[in-house]
């Protein structure tokens, strides 16, 4: 894998996460029912970090919970070739039912990380409403899913990778292309 560019500093990252609470506030019309649920492992902190905009903004403070979909991906459910998945824990101390849960990812590109995590959510409660929102969307879905918000749409090859760091896990905030 060769490094190819940077798409996003930790400034336009901020812009876009900015850009994106201020859409989950006006589509939602406020933060009443709304929990945030990141998906692990980047979407998390990415979640924390629109919990906390949305508190600058609406000075109201949203739940956030995290997902761990391990067990839930089709393609990721074995762990050292053993015959049982691997079962993980959703982190969500608020109540979903009757919620507006609005998932968050670092990338949206096939759409199975998001089926998994949908799939979580429901064996947790029944939400009155799921919504997605990613980073970055780079395309190529294999499964009919579409972002309600998106910081921003990166389009790629199926030979690119997109990887996004952040501070919490990699000490820095940036989005890199890689071929």
């Amino acid at each position: 894998m060769n490094f190819k560019a940077q798409l996003l500093d930790q400034a336009a990252m901020g812009r876009g996460l900015t850009r994106i609470a201020h859409e989950i506030l006006e589509k939602n019309k406020g933060t009443d029912g709304l929990i945030l649920v990141g998906i692990k492992t980047r979407g998390a902190p990415i979640a924390y970090r629109l919990a906390k905009r949305i508190q600058d903004i609406e000075g109201a403070s949203v739940p956030v919970g995290e997902l761990d979909i391990t067990f839930y991906r089709d393609d990721l459910s074995m762990k050292d070739n053993l015959e049982e998945p691997e079962l993980k824990a959703a982190q969500i101390e608020t109540d979903v039912n009757n919620k507006t849960v609005v998932l968050v990812d670092d990338v949206l590109y096939t759409g199975r990380t998001v089926r998994a995590a949908m799939d979580a959510v429901m064996d947790i409660g029944r939400p009155h409403q799921v919504q997605l929102a990613v980073l970055v969307d780079r395309g190529h879905r294999e499964l009919p899913i579409r972002a309600d918000y998106v910081g921003k749409n990166i389009p790629t090859s199926k030979e690119e990778v997109i990887v996004v760091h952040v501070d919490e896990i990699d000490q820095e905030d940036e989005v890199t292309i890689y071929e």
